[in-house]
């Protein structure tokens, strides 16, 4: 059965939200406002509902443009990323294996990374794929990445992993902090300390269930931030204390510009990992190859996340 649409009726209704104007829209693409507006009333007529209804001068998408867009984004960018393959196949790259890290955006480990894997084997690139780190384990089933890097266990339909390293929580706090110096913090310490956290969802395994709950001591919530690095310049200007994973922290603990201490006095260690698809998880494979030679350099004692 023939498509509806074309890729070109997808690129309006992208261009047509992004605008809220025909003759702005057309400009973008590169054509005419009246065949951008042929174009649009094709699409419409082709579906048999409206795309668009004007309003004073602009238009006012309706449900079924919100849900094509969505449609679009995910075919338009599925194309881009197949035409960057074929770019650099063509300079003598087979495979393009992307990757995605949860929650953080720190990357000073990749250029070693990338070393050790092109020294290990020929005809992979490594894409990072930063977009997918608020939800990698639904990146890797969509397909949108190939390996995530991800904390804690993975325990989901379709997807293996392998492991990577232990990495202890650290709770930070600014070097003037009353708190600066100790060696590890206790929940009868932080009771009522502003807190900042990327997440408020509790996980079995971090400072919720293991700091907070057990002696019924809590701080004060002062901001959820999404990004750690954000919550690392608060934390480091005194407007908050935080737990994030050392491994990330490295830069802004040598810069001295916050201090870090054990959460609790034997600390709290989490497994990372890099989930897969289980179709993927066999040998040969560049994706499984990928996460092999990760977990494989992660081990070394001069390299890793770990000591970045």
């Amino acid at each position: 059965m023939k498509p509806l649409l074309d890729l070109r009726h997808l690129q309006l209704i992208q261009a047509v939200i992004q605008t809220g104007r025909i003759t702005d829209a057309a400009k973008m693409l590169g054509v005419t406002p009246s065949a951008l507006s042929h174009r649009l009333r094709e699409a419409e007529r082709r579906l048999d509902v409206p795309l668009f209804t004007r309003m004073h001068k602009k238009l006012r998408r309706t449900p079924a443009a919100d849900y094509m867009a969505v449609v679009a984004e995910r075919i338009l960018s599925d194309l881009s990323r197949a035409e960057e393959d074929v770019r650099r196949m063509n300079a003598n790259v087979q495979h393009v294996v992307r990757l995605s890290v949860e929650a953080y955006s720190n990357y000073r480990w990749l250029p070693a990374f990338i070393k050790f894997l092109k020294s290990s084997t020929e005809g992979i690139d490594l894409q990072i794929m930063a977009g997918a780190s608020s939800d990698p384990l639904n990146g890797v089933l969509n397909r949108h990445i190939d390996i995530a890097v991800m904390s804690g266990t993975v325990a989901q339909a379709g997807l293996r992993s392998l492991p990577l390293f232990e990495d202890p929580l650290l709770y930070i706090m600014s070097p003037g902090h009353r708190l600066a110096g100790r060696d590890y913090v206790e929940g009868s310490d932080i009771v009522g300390e502003p807190f900042i956290t990327y997440t408020k969802v509790p996980e079995p395994d971090r400072e919720f269930a293991l700091l907070f709950r057990p002696t019924d001591s809590y701080p004060k919530w002062a901001a959820t931030v999404e990004l750690p690095e954000a919550i690392v310049e608060l934390v480091a200007s005194d407007l908050g204390t935080s737990v994030l994973a050392s491994w990330a922290l490295q830069t802004a603990l040598n810069e001295g510009r916050i201090v870090g201490a054990r959460v609790t006095q034997d600390g709290i260690s989490v497994p990372w990992c890099a989930a897969i698809r289980a179709e993927d998880m066999e040998e040969g494979d560049p994706i499984y190859q990928v996460a092999q030679l990760l977990s494989e350099w992660c081990s070394l004692p001069d390299a890793g996340f770990h000591v970045v």
